[in-house]
């Protein structure tokens, strides 16, 4: 701006000073050339404005309306039409380079997203693959190619179906509009033929080269080997209790019969009676089934986060409570410390304790049910109580195959059973409005984490 003042005060002066027929107006373009690309529109106009007033001040030609306007204005557009061609060139450089700088901070984070994506991607420990249409694998991270038992690098260009036969089709013809996103679990295959159970969340999306396929693979193997043996386990341990259940009652009436067979083992009619010596041998033969010892075995017991299970625990029986429409109230005293239990037998009992408030509270106006937790001196107490209005022979509780049951009875017997195998206890206890179970359970400490 300073430079192009000074260049307008001099060409006015140079102007002024020579006297001739030449007009030096012309001049005047070179200032305006310089402010076009700092000054806005309306500035420019007032500068072409000043400009044409010198130009026209210190000429030599005579002014007249007719010709004195029609030069102003030729003077005026000339000077004006310069400085805006300048400011729109100068605009239109500024805004490219705007545009691409732009561009360039667009183009490094998308080259950083892509580098975070791509170490996202290979420490991935789930399996990740990107398939076309025809199911050839375009990419594939290192733990694809550790699933699948191929070589590092060598998965690309090789047909996904031959290991995930479930997305064959999936990626659908090149023209389809339908994308699919979905999650299923089916049967993998590795290199060397062994199949696996994998859990896959797949979906498909357009690119520029067309539909394209991505898939994570997890391997689910382990997971069902480790469901299966845990159901097992709890099979063969709820058998076992139940199995014992039967023989103690079975002992029980084999002793009344035993008796009853010595009391008509005194009557002569019966002393030699072959029928009768073989009902006793078969009496003796029974009470040796029942008297069969079934040991309880050792249940794995470990620490075990109460306030997990409690929460696991909540979430399961929700949607029954809330069908059922019983209030339900969960607290807990102060913060749980881990206990000494087997988590899923301890659920087991949770959930048989919160069905049976459930199956007390169902004829009930009102239907409450709490779920209470605390510790207490090294042992941490899990309170279950309703409002169904108690329980009619409690001396009958935790016994098996009980009368007026509503199923088998086993219930309250297994659950204590679970309890006792690691070190807990359950107690029963009536309310003012319904019954009140506690289970008691011991708090995992150091020494038992010793052991």
């Amino acid at each position: 701006m300073l430079r192009a003042a000074l260049l307008i005060a001099a060409i006015a002066v140079l102007d002024w000073q020579i006297v001739g027929e030449i007009p030096l107006g012309f001049l005047y373009l070179l200032p305006m050339l310089m402010i076009g690309s700092v000054l806005e529109a309306w500035q420019i106009a007032g500068v072409a404005a000043l400009c044409t007033l010198l130009a026209e001040a210190f000429d030599d030609l005579v002014w007249s309306p007719r010709e004195g306007i029609s030069r102003d204005v030729l003077y005026f557009a000339a000077f004006f039409g310069v400085g805006m061609f300048v400011h729109e060139m100068s605009r239109s450089r500024r805004a490219e380079l705007e545009h691409l700088e732009e561009i360039e901070r667009q183009s490094e984070a998308r080259l950083d997203a892509e580098e975070q994506l791509r170490v996202l991607v290979e420490s991935s420990p789930a399996a990740i693959v990107t398939a076309d249409t025809t199911g050839t694998v375009l990419m594939a991270n290192e733990a694809a190619h550790r699933m699948f038992g191929v070589s590092a690098g060598e998965l690309p260009g090789r047909a996904v179906h031959r290991y995930l036969p479930s997305l064959r089709n999936v990626a659908g013809p090149e023209g389809s509009q339908q994308f699919v996103r979905a999650v299923m679990q089916a049967k993998g295959q590795r290199e060397d033929g062994e199949t696996f159970l994998a859990d896959i969340s797949f979906s498909t999306y357009r690119t520029d080269a067309g539909v394209r396929l991505a898939a994570m693979v997890l391997d689910a193997s382990e997971e069902l080997r480790t469901h299966e043996v845990e159901g097992l386990h709890q099979l063969l341990e709820g058998s076992r209790i139940a199995v014992s259940a039967v023989s103690h009652e079975i002992r029980n009436v084999c002793g009344a019969i035993a008796v009853v067979h010595q009391n008509l083992r005194r009557s002569e009619a019966l002393r030699e009676n072959k029928d009768f010596e073989a009902l006793g041998h078969l009496i003796g033969a029974l009470e040796g089934i029942a008297s069969v010892s079934l040991r309880q075995s050792a249940t794995k017991a470990a620490e075990v986060d109460l306030a997990a299970v409690l929460e696991e625990l909540r979430i399961v029986v929700a949607p029954m409570l809330e069908e059922e429409n019983i209030e339900a109230q969960w607290a807990a005293e102060g913060v749980l410390p881990p206990v000494w239990a087997d988590r899923a037998s301890l659920m087991q009992v949770f959930l048989n304790l919160v069905t049976n408030s459930m199956r007390a509270v169902a004829k009930r106006a009102e239907r409450r049910l709490s779920v209470n937790a605390k510790s207490k001196e090294g042992r941490v107490v899990v309170e279950v109580a309703d409002n169904g209005g108690g329980v009619a022979h409690p001396e009958h509780l935790f016994r098996p195959f009980q009368e007026g049951a509503e199923s088998s009875g086993l219930g309250l017997y297994l659950s204590r059973a679970f309890l006792r195998s690691f070190g807990g206890e359950i107690r029963y206890a009536a309310t003012a409005e319904g019954a009140c179970f506690a289970v008691y359970l011991n708090a995992a400490g150091p020494d038992e984490d010793a052991e």
